[in-house]
């Protein structure tokens, strides 16, 4: 099996298209997901756009560590439906699982857990599908 390294245009694409996907979700789900989270809007406009910034390079290094799974499964098997696959698998086997876990020591509601556990997955297969168009 030969890996000769990641196509970075394709990461980071991918990460901006989870990025973009993320703002949306949000927006669209903004008042459950601060609900959930024991937040009010006044917390979030009070808030700094560091964690923007920290979401964004934290989807830079996924979509990188994503393309590196994809590269190992050898030549002519990076197709969008191994991608999409491959983001399902690292979802539920990495993602949902700490996510769960984390909130439940938290002591977060379950809501919190199924709105995040969600917009990761969503992330993962735009990612895997468009790392798996272009090709590592």
């Amino acid at each position: 099996m030969t890996f000769a390294g990641p196509n970075y245009l394709a990461i980071v694409v991918a990460a901006v298209a989870a990025f973009f996907f993320g703002g949306i979700y949000y927006q669209l789900l903004a008042a459950h997901w601060m609900k959930a989270a024991g937040l009010s809007k006044k917390n979030i406009q009070n808030a700094s756009h560091a964690p923007l910034l920290v979401a964004f390079v934290a989807e830079l290094i996924m979509a990188w560590m994503l393309a590196g799974v994809l590269g190992h499964l050898g030549p002519g098997q990076v197709t969008v439906k191994n991608g999409a696959v491959s983001g399902a698998f690292v979802w539920l086997g990495f993602v949902a699982t700490t996510l769960v876990v984390n909130n439940a020591f938290g002591q977060r509601k379950l809501a919190l857990s199924a709105i995040d556990a969600v917009h990761w997955l969503a992330v993962l297969l735009i990612m895997g599908a468009i790392i798996g168009a272009f090709g590592v």
